[in-house]
């Protein structure tokens, strides 16, 4: 590729920035997720590569990363500016990203006759980026395309402002400036794109904190309600961080899924800086929550972060070491449950949990493995699961949950259940709607219509929520 193509006489030459603007993300943020995804130990590397100075920083992590470029969210909409301009105007790709993650980004999109980029040596942003567009095509010589406020200095010296992926009053303050050509700004709002991230319809899993509650009998007792309220806060709080940290470490895994792939950050709907930002900021106030509740409730949160942390890391990989942490996991919101309302645990409730919970997690992968299944593949990716593990994994969840109803019937059976209800007996009741429950919802995964996490189809489907009244109603007979 020529470096040094000249322009032509009177010429203007288009001038696109890379990230942010011709791609809707970051590749430095791109390349250091996927580097710590698959050598996390590096990470106490970065700051000694970072007192070397930005570009150094990136030229670091450049040569020790390869993205799949066609995987990346481009925008289609400065993608069809420089088609429309091949042959009539010289195109420059103009980035503060390392000149061999921006070879590659040209290589791919094919519509660019130079490149100027972070050399290792000096960072191309802001200042001294427009330094070097003035020195290359002499000032208000080219149109930029970019899309933040640090291109306030690169439009100063342009000819006309294209503002892209950004808010009105950057396109105001730009125009201020230089001429403003066209503003194209982010596509949808980003409170939906947020929530989504944030996976808030998964904080139903953090119901079960209520189960202690429910199961000692003191849901009239105002201080443990709020309690029991707060340790749902802190875990939900909590575990959207941990959503945010795995969505971001999976970029690149997520894009060659057929659902993940429109997630926010994978879709590049949401910054991946914003999103880097927020993580710390939930888990700090998760802990702050927890530590007010207990130290001893703290550590419990803190056991389930370090545990859904090694699972994302690496647990998820190992077959049947994933669904038994998934298990681990679900109990472990009700242990905690249970310390913050000051209960004592009952071993009965955790081996009905962790039997449960273990069919759950089961039934998650069996679907998965459908999906990997109806796409002609033989494996799932990031995962050690094979096709041919379906029935396997139908008859290992299947019997988990039965031994989970086995479990509730021995508990009936004994003095601990006669200590709580007046009319034990009746809870007998309970038996056939769970072993329904379980063969319905093994049944509708079977036929491919399972499309949510097993805890949250619980929630929200009919039958399963007239199933928990009917349940409930029969509890308080029993009482």
């Amino acid at each position: 590729m020529d470096t040094r193509a000249p322009t032509q006489s009177g010429n203007i030459a288009l001038v696109i920035d890379l990230d942010g603007t011709l791609l809707r993300s970051d590749l430095l943020l791109e390349s250091l997720f996927v580097l710590l995804r698959r050598r996390p130990l590096l990470a106490f590397a970065l700051p000694l590569w970072l007192l070397k100075g930005k570009a150094a920083f990136k030229a670091q992590i450049a040569r020790r990363v390869q993205l799949d470029m066609s995987a990346l969210p481009w925008d289609s909409r400065i993608q069809t500016m420089l088609k429309d301009a091949a042959g009539l105007r010289h195109r420059v790709l103009c980035t503060a990203s390392d000149r061999l993650l921006a070879n590659a980004a040209a290589e791919h999109i094919g519509q660019f006759e130079e490149v100027m980029a972070s050399d290792g040596a000096s960072n191309l942003s802001g200042r001294r980026k427009a330094e070097l567009l003035v020195e290359r095509f002499g000032e208000r010589g080219f149109d930029y395309a970019g899309n933040a406020a640090i291109d306030l200095h690169v439009w100063r010296v342009a000819r006309e402002a294209i503002v892209v992926n950004a808010p009105a009053s950057l396109a105001k303050a730009a125009a201020r400036l230089t001429r403003v050509s066209s503003h194209l700004p982010a596509q949808g709002s980003l409170l939906p794109q947020w929530l989504r991230a944030l996976r808030v319809h998964q904080w139903l899993k953090n119901i079960l904190v209520f189960v202690p509650l429910l199961a000692s009998h003191r849901l009239l007792e105002p201080t443990s309600i709020s309690h029991a309220a707060l340790a749902f806060a802190a875990f939900s709080v909590c575990a959207s961080g941990v959503y945010l940290l795995n969505d971001l470490l999976d970029l690149a895994s997520d894009r060659q899924h057929p659902r993940k792939r429109t997630r926010p950050f994978a879709a590049g709907t949401l910054s991946l800086l914003h999103g880097l930002l927020l993580v710390p900021v939930l888990t700090a106030f998760a802990f702050a929550v927890a530590l007010w509740l207990s130290p001893l409730f703290a550590a419990a949160l803190g056991t389930y972060l370090l545990l859904t942390l090694a699972y994302s890391f690496y647990l998820k990989r190992i077959v049947m070491m994933d669904v038994m942490v998934l298990a681990g996991l679900y109990t472990l919101r009700i242990i905690a449950g249970t310390i913050a309302i000051n209960a004592a645990l009952s071993f009965w409730l955790l081996a009905f949990s962790m039997f449960l919970f273990l069919s759950l997690a089961m039934l998650k992968r069996y679907a998965e493995l459908l999906t990997v299944q109806a796409q002609g593949d033989a494996q799932t990716a990031g995962r050690g699961y094979e096709v041919a593990d379906l029935p396997l994994v139908q008859s290992l969840g299947s019997a988990s949950g039965y031994l989970a109803v086995l479990v509730l019937a021995l508990y009936i059976n004994s003095t601990a259940s006669e200590i709580l209800y007046s009319h034990p007996k009746l809870l007998w009741l309970l038996c056939p709607i769970l072993l329904y429950w379980i063969g319905r919802a093994w049944m509708i995964t079977h036929r491919g219509l399972m499309r949510d996490d097993p805890v949250v189809f619980a929630a929200t489907d009919h039958a399963s929520q007239i199933l928990l009244i009917v349940s409930a109603l029969i509890v308080a007979g029993a009482i």
